[in-house]
């Protein structure tokens, strides 16, 4: 299946942001059980148990911080994946310390305009929230969630070692 390019004229789609619920534990392990989804994220669908965390995470971190990462859904209040921040969930490599700004998609919202929409809708909620920057770590070879990242304006940074072997990240920043 080909997906089309938005043309960069296009309008931007109507997105929505919601706090996960329970439910979208198994939606989210439905729509990102894809291997193309998932190349850049281990390569294979992760176990039901990890969305199950990861919902119960992203709820803490609204009710803590205001911000998580949200589900994302379209007019039709059909779940596409998720688009927010979170504070940088690892120790020993990356931007320690640094609010991550990162969105996910199923394959079927690709290429459609829905990770940039919502990405800048996370801005905007960060802002208001009083986040000063934000980065975004990005495989190296993944181009679609590169252009996402230029597209909110975001500078490229350093480059980290990820603990997958000879795999490489972007460090995007963008100061709010």
């Amino acid at each position: 299946m080909s997906i089309a390019s938005v043309p960069p004229t296009a309008p931007a789609p109507a997105v929505r942001l919601r706090v996960p619920t329970d439910e979208d534990a198994l939606t989210w392990h439905r729509v990102f059980d894809d291997p193309e989804v998932m190349e850049f994220h281990g390569g294979r669908s992760a176990e039901f148990s990890v969305y199950e965390e990861l919902t119960a995470r992203q709820r803490r971190h609204d009710a803590e911080l205001g911000y998580c990462l949200w589900t994302l859904t379209d007019a039709d209040d059909t779940v596409l994946g998720f688009t927010g921040a979170q504070p940088w969930p690892h120790t020993h490599f990356g931007p320690v310390g640094a609010i991550e700004i990162g969105w996910r998609l199923g394959r079927s919202a690709w290429g459609r305009g829905y990770a940039t929409a919502a990405a800048r809708t996370t801005l905007e909620r960060l802002r208001a929230a009083g986040v000063p920057e934000v980065v975004a770590m990005v495989d190296s070879r993944n181009a679609r969630s590169i252009a996402v990242a230029e597209r909110l304006g975001m500078l490229r940074g350093e480059s980290f070692t990820t603990p997958r072997p000879g795999q490489e990240a972007y460090c995007f920043r963008l100061e709010l």
